[in-house]
């Protein structure tokens, strides 16, 4: 579909659906594109090309409230999908805090362009697609004796949300992502340890087509070898990409709906220091060529450049207008957007050189935290450290605490932010963690 005829559906599917009883309601129509290419053993393992289109719509009838989407855009079909939604609504029960956002807080259609969607996208032919893969594999294919198997991909993604709401909002966004991966398993006499690895971009000029593969082997090989150490306090080291398995804990303690349902350990810490000096961070809708860069959230608000942390002090809590309401408060946003965190001056190398004894983490192996009192345990994957050298890798071993101690505890940040993510986490040491062997 055109936008043009895009928004002429979503006009009539939301002005049908007030027409037959909703009070309020909000139109969504999505479409995607996708390719997947997997190849092992020099053969193509999976080809997978897919295209979507869907309407969500949402419906406030009487103080109620419900989601409901299909994929058959027929007006025809439509009418009759909205007319048997609304009558289904009218069975649940009331909930007084559904509604949609306060309209001075949408955004209004200010331009801004934030390159967040490759306009070559179509452009690229499959068999580039395929070579990349092959490209991938063949950095390893049978280069050590040790190699089990390989696995290389390359993906791409674009997608296109219209939305429209019977209060006032209109907005359109557009995205798009390619990578490449690899995974690798290597004979290590008692265990096959294995690696990953992924370069990721919003354009397809920028993604990084070189050494996936390469790096995914040289990981693997170091974990040859592997074994527990001695339980203990140590320093820890996180490596940029493993970070946001300890940092997950911390956003999810900020949403609204943990706050709403005491499951945080963050309630009432708004203005109050909460984590080490050293954790500076921004949430950064408007990053030029960002993961996570947006003009207006999944609700129509208009998007913010907001202080997470500054200094260890919590300075904003991601609160969507559902529970903003129910918490008596004034909505931010139900979700992140880039995270940008406020660098030190060392890269991974300089990080491990300047720890006398500690642990180098670069996986975590399950594990969980209790989101209402932060306290934690992870299996983990690592490096033991001495005098700043890698000496031994380790398994086997698991870290345990309380979230909120281990990010008063946060010693150092690194820079070597994940551009690969949303996310931008550089690594991090951490002072004085509870290591035990599982």
């Amino acid at each position: 579909m055109t936008q043009e005829e895009k928004y002429t559906l979503a006009k009539w599917a939301m002005q049908h659906a007030l027409d037959n009883g909703a009070d309020d309601v909000g139109i969504i129509i999505s479409e995607s594109k996708s390719s997947n290419v997997d190849v092992r053993e020099q053969k193509i393992d999976t080809l997978k090309e897919a295209i979507q289109s869907s309407m969500s719509v949402r419906l406030f009838v009487d103080n109620k409230y419900s989601v409901h989407r299909t994929n058959r855009l027929e007006q025809k079909e439509l009418a009759h999908f909205i007319e048997q939604a609304i009558a289904g609504t009218k069975y649940l029960s009331p909930d007084p805090f559904r509604s949609l956002p306060d309209p001075a807080l949408y955004y209004k259609g200010e331009e801004r362009d934030l390159s967040t969607v490759d306009p070559s996208y179509d452009q690229l032919d499959p068999k580039t697609k395929v070579d990349l893969a092959f490209q991938v594999e063949k950095e390893v294919y049978q280069k050590d004796d040790r190699i089990i198997s390989v696995t290389a991909s390359y993906s791409d993604h674009t997608s296109s949300r219209l939305m429209l709401t019977s209060n006032g909002f209109e907005g359109e966004t557009s995205n798009s992502s390619f990578s490449l991966y690899a995974s690798v398993s290597v004979d290590g006499g008692d265990a096959r340890p294995s690696e990953g690895w992924s370069e990721r971009a919003i354009f397809f000029d920028q993604l990084k087509k070189t050494e996936v593969g390469t790096t995914a082997l040289d990981r693997a090989l170091k974990k040859i070898g592997q074994k527990k150490i001695a339980s203990g306090k140590y320093d820890m080291l996180v490596e940029n990409l493993s970070i946001p398995r300890l940092f997950s804990p911390l956003i999810s303690a900020l949403n609204g709906y943990s706050i709403q349902q005491k499951n945080s350990f963050l309630i009432d810490k708004l203005g109050q220091k909460v984590a080490s000096p050293k954790l500076t961070l921004t949430d950064d809708p408007f990053l030029q060529r960002g993961l996570g860069s947006h003009l207006f959230d999944g609700e129509g608000l208009a998007a913010k450049k907001r202080m997470v942390f500054n200094q260890g002090v919590l300075e904003t809590y991601f609160i969507d207008t559902y529970y903003a309401k129910k918490l008596e408060t004034e909505p931010t946003t139900g979700e992140t957007s880039n995270l940008i965190f406020e660098q030190g001056d060392k890269n991974l190398e300089a990080l491990i050189k300047g720890m006398k004894k500690g642990i180098l983490v670069t996986g975590f192996n399950g594990g969980n935290t209790n989101g209402s009192t932060g306290d934690f345990s992870y299996g983990i994957d690592g490096f033991l450290i001495e005098n700043g050298e890698i000496v031994q890798p380790v398994s086997e071993m698991n870290i345990s605490g309380n979230m909120k101690d281990l990010w008063v505890s946060l010693a150092e940040v690194g820079n070597d932010p994940n551009l690969n993510s949303s996310w931008q986490t550089p690594s991090m040491v951490f002072e004085g963690v509870d290591f035990s062997g599982s």
